[in-house]
């Protein structure tokens, strides 16, 4: 029989438009393996809501898997050392993969690759984004740091490749080896099971991706203006099914380039800033960790020593700020894994500015929050918020959220996750009056008194 090919899944969860699997297919019989290793990523390793949709995504795969006479081995722990030992036990030819940028999958390609040697070789494509980092360069032969620039030179080379279809056949192997069990990784949680919010509000895996895309390409043409409005939600929600690449990026855009409009149009940016994000730590891969810019230090309260900014943090993360459309996002987030695009940047710049508390607290909370938690993406994100990042905002502009709150009409929004406020009419919603609050909390720092202390805080650290 011939030698088998492994298939190395990580963020790639899918059959169609799958380019390491589409070749494995073409190869020889295939063996897919999704080996789950914490330790590697460290404080990068899965996050809670990560993990919910993870153990939905791998079962959704395998069942698709199944039903083509294939299935998914499971392993838990060192991705080189597993799966060089998988390759020496069914002899298999070679190892198929979708390129990593993430610093510690770059590295586990590297040391795959020696752990192999010549007993069989290892094999990566890009599929993940529309063109792979590096692709796409200034005209000095540099890689861009900036997105507008970047994003010009992106579009002048779409559309992306042309998409793979499912592999006609998934051979399997003769022997399979053992594989563990998806429950036995107890990615759920069950004392308490906090997350019934995340099962109620997604559908998970390939054809929920395809589905979501099908149903949201209605409306495509609204996004541009729809995308910032929180309590009609015009967002693609397609942020998830991308970053655990059930659906990817090449196939959404074919889908949808044949709209017209600045909808359109708006849409196609906001996916190649994902692929500007890939560039950025494929660049400076300590990025989602360390801030670009230095000088920043006396800016920022430390909950580790500071009691008081401690405190501050814990109210943010728990939605109990007194400003109703940061605590919405934030009980949102808590609740469903996801939080509204344009709400998140308004309950991250009140972080870092109203309560100066370094951007990195807020990663660390979202990564563990979020079903969509993505290195490159959270932290370029919350870079340029902070006015720390390579391509950022200013530090000096500062989100003003109860303005937001009522020019993005964010009323039953509020209404929906923050309830004890659900009776205040639309006029006073944004902006409790302090005799309607009942139990909700008052304002944590009246936002006058906060622009001025990060603008003197911003001052003071450049000594001005």
């Amino acid at each position: 029989m011939a030698k088998p090919h492994i298939v190395w899944l990580r963020r790639d969860l899918r059959l169609a438009d799958q380019p390491a699997l589409h070749a494995a297919a073409q190869a020889g019989p295939v063996i897919p393996v999704f080996v789950l290793d914490d330790e590697r990523a460290g404080d990068d390793a899965y996050g809670g809501a990560a993990r919910v949709w993870l153990h939905h995504s791998l079962g959704s795969l395998s069942r698709s898997l199944g039903a083509r006479h294939s299935r998914i081995v499971l392993r838990w722990g060192d991705a080189p050392q597993i799966l060089a030992a998988i390759a020496a036990q069914t002899g298999a030819a070679s190892i198929h993969a979708i390129r990593h940028y993430e610093p510690w999958w770059k590295e586990a390609e590297d040391e795959l690759r020696d752990a192999l040697g010549e007993d069989a070789a290892l094999r990566l494509y890009d599929g993940n984004y529309l063109l792979p980092p590096g692709a796409v360069i200034t005209g000095s032969g540099d890689p861009y740091k900036i997105y507008t620039p970047f994003s010009k030179s992106m579009l002048e080379r779409m559309p992306p490749r042309d998409t793979l279809d499912e592999p006609d056949t998934i051979s399997s192997p003769e022997n399979w080896p053992e594989s563990d069990s998806l429950d036995d990784w107890d990615l759920l949680p069950t004392e308490p099971d906090w997350a019934g919010g995340i099962r109620d509000f997604w559908r998970i895996g390939e054809s929920a991706a395809h589905e979501r895309l099908a149903e949201w390409s209605e409306s495509v043409a609204e996004y541009d203006e729809a995308r910032n409005l929180p309590s009609t939600d015009g967002s693609s929600r397609l942020s998830p099914h991308l970053h655990w690449g059930e659906i990817g990026p090449a196939q959404v855009w074919h889908a949808l380039k044949g709209r017209r409009g600045q909808g359109w149009h708006t849409f196609a940016k906001e996916l190649i800033w994902r692929d500007y994000a890939q560039n950025v730590i494929d660049q400076f891969p300590d990025y989602g960790r360390e801030s670009y810019r230095e000088g920043y230090g006396a800016v920022w309260r430390d909950p580790d020593s500071d009691s008081a900014a401690a405190d501050d943090l814990r109210a943010w993360q728990r939605g109990m700020t007194g400003y109703p459309i940061v605590d919405a996002g934030m009980r949102q987030l808590w609740r469903t894994g996801w939080m509204h695009n344009r709400v998140r940047m308004i309950a991250a710049s009140f972080l870092v500015k109203h309560l100066l508390i370094e951007w990195r607290a807020g990663e660390r909370w979202y990564w563990d929050c979020l079903v969509d938690a993505d290195y490159g993406n959270n932290g370029v994100n919350w870079q340029w918020i902070a006015g720390t990042g390579v391509d950022s905002n200013m530090f000096v502009r500062i989100m003003a959220p109860l303005t937001q709150s009522e020019k993005f009409a964010a009323g039953d929004y509020i209404r929906e996750f923050v309830p004890e406020l659900a009776h205040l009419s639309d006029a006073e919603i944004h902006d409790p009056p302090d005799g309607k609050r009942g139990r909700y909390p008052a304002r944590m720092i009246e936002h006058k008194a906060a622009r001025e202390r990060a603008l003197n805080a911003y001052r003071d650290s450049r000594g001005e």
